[in-house]
């Protein structure tokens, strides 16, 4: 990854954290810390921007960032005007990351600009002029507006910047050139912690600095020119008071105790000190902790490489266990601890928190509540849960369709809530929880809830049931998830079509995860989520029929139990069985995939919950448990719904990984089974 595709990752993510910082600053516009946060995301994306040649995002970073240094001199109150504008500028920054400049976006820039302009003029700060938007600002240019001369300070700096900061490609020579911009400075750098050649690092920074600086900006406009490196880096700034004529003549020791910032002993200490350290080496000296940005694709090649691995190392134990050789045997057991523990470590590092994912849907919200004239609030928790990097991303867009319903169809207009008793502002509820070794994610709203009536006469409409029909209240809710089914009476932007709901079941399930709703009349609806940790590795079942084998995935298996011939031949070959006093359907997995021999005198029966409910599974032999590596099935095997990947075993043979709900929905469609819920 070279240093521009380094900075358009660290920038989307400051650009992704200034919008959660604006959204929060709007129901808190007083909060000082908010303000700051905003600013830094500003300011480092305009200073980063300029050193690696990304001008106009520099340029039009900088008017956005002057104004936020008007909020944080007061001189300026943040109000919704000033919150969309940023949102806007936000978004422009996004656009001009993506595609670069042209004459196009520069003009919108220019509008944009035009509006914080107004926002000054109303508040009689109007700023003269401002750069045109094809000029780039000089590298050297002050971080914040020009100030009225004041009252003029000394400082004594020491500057130590992170180890890695040229692999940040941060320019130092720029900062130092905006430092001069602040006022008048003498520099010292201090070289006693460079190694010998042999150890000499290239990327890394083995210099600090002491620097002594007046200016009549105070000590804000000072740190404002660290701010984009202030966090790592080692930076203390103290105030000497007025400045001597001959200041930059003095020894700063010297300075320092006649000022009375320390002692003179406390002086000899501390050049006793930096003796010592010239004489340290610089392994000595605490590092930090590297951090890097690897590619997706890097990270899955390493997940297909450690599935290789896994099914290696299942062989291995095979062979183990068929030469009977104790040393082979140790060998063995060995590799499965460490391959046990590359594959957590490895899976580990594609897990990532939700809450990244939940921020974005705050400015979703907020905008189409303000489209549709209505007040929503969006609560998010466990946003610290962790899912793979895959299924986030293949869950964004459900998640959307899902909240953009509750915004247009769940939470009433104000004056609605209001009749009937409730608060103006309707809230959605956003959670994630850990459940085994899957996800539940909840969306919950406290609208009006669904119209059983309304529902059930649409679907008599359009064909999907009887009139005289009797459904369970969960059945009639699951009509909703039918394509081009919907309820209401008007279209709108946002939805009412009927496309969306029927996409959000099968891109749920097309990650081996269900969808459930519930709705209460008058209070609200919810959606529940299940989803898998990963979809690169589950926990299966291994199981054979005939001279084939299959993996079940094990969180959907209720029970196992067995099945005499005597058993079916008594059922007359019809496909129930009785489990506790209730029905379940089952299907035989020889039949259905046409697999020749006959069954065995016990066949083994599994009981799963599937999305068309309980149903039964009839295979020849349960072998166990299996960690399954899941392999994906070529082009060919695209049609075939019901078979959602294939694992290699030790032995080299293939088993199948089965979509359950799959051929419990093939079966039934087969042989007009009805599902018993």
């Amino acid at each position: 990854m070279n240093f521009a595709d380094n900075y358009r990752a660290e920038a989307s993510d400051l650009l992704a954290d200034l919008e959660t910082a604006l959204l929060e600053l709007e129901t808190q516009p007083d909060c000082q810390e908010l303000t700051d946060r905003v600013f830094r995301d500003l300011h480092t994306i305009k200073g980063s921007g300029a050193m690696l040649g990304f001008n106009d995002i520099a340029l039009f970073s900088h008017e956005v960032e002057s104004t936020y240094e008007l909020v944080r001199a007061g001189k300026l109150t943040v109000m919704p005007r000033l919150i969309s504008l940023t949102l806007l500028a936000r978004d422009h920054i996004t656009t001009l990351l993506d595609s670069g400049a042209n004459p196009e976006l520069l003009r919108v820039g220019e509008q944009i600009i035009e509006g914080f302009l107004e926002l000054q003029k109303t508040a009689g700060l109007f700023k003269a002029q401002h750069s045109p938007a094809g000029v780039t600002p000089p590298a050297s240019a002050a971080a914040v507006p020009p100030r009225e001369p004041g009252h003029r300070c000394s400082y004594r700096i020491r500057f130590k910047p992170p180890e890695k900061v040229f692999i940040r490609a941060l320019n130092l020579r720029l900062m130092f050139l905006d430092l001069q911009s602040v006022g008048e400075c003498s520099v010292t750098c201090h070289t006693q912690l460079l190694p010998d050649l042999d150890d000499f690092r290239f990327e890394t920074c083995y210099l600090f600095w002491d620097i002594v600086l007046t200016t009549d900006q105070g000590e804000a406009a000072v740190r404002d020119v660290f701010l984009f490196m202030e966090d790592d880096a080692e930076l203390q700034i103290v105030a000497l008071g007025e400045p001597d004529e001959d200041l930059d003549e003095q020894r700063l020791g010297d300075i320092l105790v006649g000022t009375g910032t320390i002692a003179q002993d406390q002086l000899r200490a501390a050049l006793a000190e930096q003796e010592h350290l010239s004489a340290v080496k610089p392994g000595a000296v605490k590092s930090e902790v590297p951090s890097l940005r690897v590619a997706a694709d890097k990270l899955d090649d390493l997940v297909n490489i450690v599935g290789e691995i896994v099914t290696m190392q299942a062989r291995l134990t095979q062979v183990a266990a068929v030469c009977g050789d104790p040393e082979v045997g140790f060998v063995a057991e060995e590799m499965e601890r460490l391959t046990d523990k590359l594959r957590d470590s490895t899976l580990s590092i594609r897990m990532l928190p939700i809450g990244a994912t939940f921020g974005t849907y705050r400015r979703l919200v907020r905008d189409l509540s303000r489209d549709l004239g209505k007040e929503i609030e969006l609560i998010t928790e466990g946003g610290d849960t962790e899912l793979d990097k895959t299924v986030i991303d293949r869950i964004n867009d459900p998640l959307v369709h899902l909240i953009r319903n509750c915004v247009d169809h769940g939470i009433e207009l104000p004056s609605e809530r209001t009749a009937v008793g409730k608060p103006t502002t309707g809230k959605i509820r956003l959670t994630a929880s850990h459940s085994g070794a899957h996800v539940i994610i909840t969306i919950r709203d406290d609208g009006g809830g669904l119209n059983k009536s309304a529902i059930r006469q649409k679907a008599i409409g359009k064909g999907l049931i009887k009139e005289d029909e009797n459904l369970t209240e969960k059945e009639l809710f699951a009509l909703i998830l039918t394509p081009g089914f919907s309820t209401a009476k008007t279209l709108t932007g946002v939805s009412g079509r009927g496309v969306g709901m029927d996409i959000v079941k099968q891109n749920v399930e097309g990650l081996r995860g269900t969808l459930e709703l519930s709705s209460e009349e008058g209070k609200g609806t919810t959606f529940n989520l299940k989803l898998p940790l990963t979809l690169a590795i589950i926990d299966g079942l291994l199981v054979r029929v005939g001279g084939q084998y299959f993996v079940l995935p094990l969180a959907n298996i209720l029970e196992c139990f067995e099945l005499s011939e005597e058993a079916i031949a008594r059922n007359r070959s019809r496909e129930f069985v009785t489990v506790r006093d209730e029905m379940v359907p089952y299907v035989e997995i020889r039949k259905h995939f046409g697999i020749a021999g006959p069954r065995p005198a016990i066949s083994q029966l599994m009981i799963a919950e599937t999305p068309q409910g309980k149903f039964g599974f009839l295979v020849d032999l349960v072998i166990g448990d299996h960690k399954t590596v899941i392999k994906r099935l070529g082009g060919l095997f695209n049609n075939i719904e019901s078979i959602s990947g294939a694992a290699i075993l030790g032995d080299g043979k293939i088993a199948l990984i089965l979509d359950l709900g799959e051929v419990a929905k093939e079966a039934m469609e087969a042989n007009c089974l009805p599902a018993l819920r």
